[in-house]
């Protein structure tokens, strides 16, 4: 079996392992991965052999789950510290426009339609109805 890189095999450390012991030991065929020559299961089939590629396996795995869990740390590392600037993340937030009080009052009232609402306040019916939520609360209407 030919593999471009060995992350082919499965997303973590655990999985790419499980899956080369399966295919090698359990099925019984060779792997050869195109960009790392030493892990090409077709020569070498002796004890050495085995050994060196059982190794570099075990490097790689360990490389490879170390950088991911480094990036997740300095991820985390950042996104903290942009909150902690006050950097919006996400989304950008989409504001209800002037006079979105009486809006609320003529669609209440039933003398605008939803769709017309929607289209002059250019938001979709999702965030529309969280406007409103969001306007109860902070003006102490209720529901």
């Amino acid at each position: 079996m030919y593999v471009l890189s060995i992350d082919r095999l499965g997303r973590n450390y655990e999985e790419i392992q499980a899956q080369w012991r399966l295919l090698t030991k359990e099925v019984g065929i060779d792997i050869c991965v195109i960009d790392m020559p030493l892990l090409d299961t077709r020569n070498g089939k002796d004890l050495m052999g085995t050994f060196i590629a059982d190794l570099v396996l075990q490097i790689l795995f360990f490389v490879a789950q170390n950088e991911r869990e480094n990036i997740r740390k300095r991820q985390a590392q950042g996104i903290a510290a942009a909150k902690a600037k006050g950097v919006h993340l996400g989304r950008p937030v989409k504001k209800a426009p002037d006079g979105f009080p009486e809006l609320i009052k003529l669609w209440e009232k039933k003398e605008v339609s939803l769709k017309d609402i929607l289209v002059q306040c250019n938001m979709s019916e999702a965030t529309f109805y969280r406007r409103i939520r969001e306007y109860r609360i902070l003006s102490g209407k209720g529901n």
